[in-house]
């Protein structure tokens, strides 16, 4: 069995063709999911990178595993402390080690772990292959690692390869060779100029006008990257930056698969097609970053080609978490899941088309906000606890089947269904505390701790780019809801 696991960073299911998307920026990832299932309601449990990746690693929640955020105590995980023995529960526990009890070689092409000081990520891998640059290189630097590695051992059998691409993450990075393949497409149809004179107003690290989180300042080195939004050829610049990276990186996946066909193993390997979040591309007025826990943050793509196991060009609607993959990839390979994973087996999908989907997921982010949100039926349920400056209300509701893109905030007229996810939300929380070897959410440690890392002591200097931008009306409401930092 050869299995080729690609980790797509940023990557919106939203701006995939086989997705929905009219601009073709995807014909490789496309042929990948007309062969295969593709997931419609997948969910990472924990946003951003280093909490959604120790999950999926882990195979447990951030509120288990520990990380949650991207600095302080609850950005490292947990240890296993008095129980630890020679190893790690990591070494038999953790995604890859899996395929190693199968018996299969394990490689990784990634700088995430040297990114994030992650070196957990790296447990249950035979080989690592760094390439680099902390996340910041460009898919034509991580492909040649990945095709060397295939020139070598493609045709030996029983591998897993997991190879990680970044081109879609901000600040978009395709080469300015590449050019621009969507310059004469349309712009997304929902970000009307009234919605866009609203993304204008807002207050919030990474709008429309501090696209560059506090500020609008730009950098020479990333030219599909803007400063601020202030018209639609900036928005184009933005949303065409986006697809770009998108484009550039399925041109590199082309290759390896390439690659793998001139070695004949194309067509009998397992090929599987994710991603650690999404992207805000004007979702809660934000560009250009994936700092709450909402729809365009927390939904991924998930596709699963598996050659004799698999329907062909199958959709699964089920709401799946992405730590729901290890103890799904444990049954089909025929080994027991580990006792320490949170996730549910949704093998029976892609074998059988059987749906194998959830009542409803809760999700958290507490690197930029402190939110957790709970996603079921129609709806989407927020709740926030640190808003990262943003002025956020407390509760916020979106009917995501008709609005997808969270501009109209029903938490106010839906006030049963907001009682009914908050419920949801208690019961799932009371589970996880529970069934923890520990006492402490790491939610709290980050609130107690100061807030979100990219959040906490900023406020001073966001206050003043308020008001030198004419929003300083604002600076008062943020200073009572942030007394600790004022």
């Amino acid at each position: 069995m050869r299995i080729l696991l690609l980790d797509l960073d940023s990557t919106r299911p939203d701006h995939l063709g086989c997705y929905g998307y009219p601009r073709n920026t995807s014909p490789h990832i496309d042929r990948i999911a007309a062969e295969g299932v593709r997931f419609e309601n997948y969910y990472t449990s924990d946003a951003p990178c280093f909490p959604s990746r120790t999950a999926l690693m882990t195979g447990r929640f951030g509120i288990h595993n520990g990380v949650v955020g991207h600095g302080g105590t609850a950005a490292d995980v947990r240890h296993d402390g008095e129980s630890r023995d020679f190893r790690s529960r990591l070494a038999s526990d953790s995604f890859p080690a899996l395929f190693r009890k199968a018996g299969m070689k394990t490689a990784l092409v990634s700088p995430f772990g040297e990114r994030h000081s992650a070196w957990t990520f790296y447990a249950g891998f035979n080989e690592i292959h760094n390439t680099g640059k902390g996340g910041m290189e460009s898919a034509e630097e991580v492909t040649p690692v990945v095709l060397d590695w295939l020139e070598r051992h493609a045709e030996q059998d029983d591998w897993m390869l997991y190879v990680n691409y970044w081109d879609p993450h901000t600040p978009y990075r395709a080469p300015e060779a590449f050019g621009n393949p969507f310059a004469d497409e349309p712009l997304p149809d929902w970000i009307t100029e009234e919605a866009f004179r609203k993304h204008r107003e807002k207050v919030g690290p990474h709008g429309a006008r501090e696209i560059n989180m506090y500020d609008s300042q730009t950098f020479p080195e990333y030219p599909r990257h803007p400063g601020e939004l202030k018209d639609r050829d900036d928005l184009r610049r933005m949303i065409d930056g986006y697809d770009c990276g998108v484009r550039h990186m399925d041109d590199n996946i082309g290759l390896i698969l390439d690659a793998m066909r001139r070695k004949g193993v194309l067509d009998d390997a397992v090929i599987i097609v994710t991603a650690d979040h999404g992207e805000s591309l004007g979702e809660l007025g934000i560009y250009g970053e994936h700092g709450t826990a909402d729809q365009a943050t927390c939904r991924i793509p998930m596709i699963v080609r598996w050659p004799g196991v698999s329907g062909r060009g199958t959709v699964d609607r089920g709401l799946h978490y992405h730590l729901d993959l290890p103890p799904t990839m444990a049954e089909l390979i025929g080994l027991e899941p580990a006792p320490s994973w949170d996730g549910r087996s949704y093998a029976a999908s892609v074998r059988d088309g059987e749906e194998t989907g959830r009542d409803a997921l809760v999700l958290s982010q507490c690197a930029h906000v402190c939110q957790r949100s709970v996603r079921f039926g129609d709806w989407l349920y927020i709740r926030t606890y640190h808003d990262g400056y943003h002025l956020f209300a407390k509760e916020m509701l979106f009917n995501v089947k008709e609005d997808p893109h969270e501009q109209r905030d029903l938490a106010a007229e839906r006030p049963e269904l907001c009682r009914e996810a908050a419920h949801r939300l208690l019961d799932w929380h009371d589970g996880m505390m529970m069934t923890m070897d520990h006492d402490v959410d790491p939610l709290w440690t980050v609130m107690k701790e100061g807030g979100p890392y990219h959040a906490k002591g900023n406020l001073a200097r966001y206050a003043k780019r308020l008001a030198e931008t004419g929003r300083g009306e604002y600076v008062g409401e943020l200073r009572k809801r942030h007394p600790r930092e004022h």
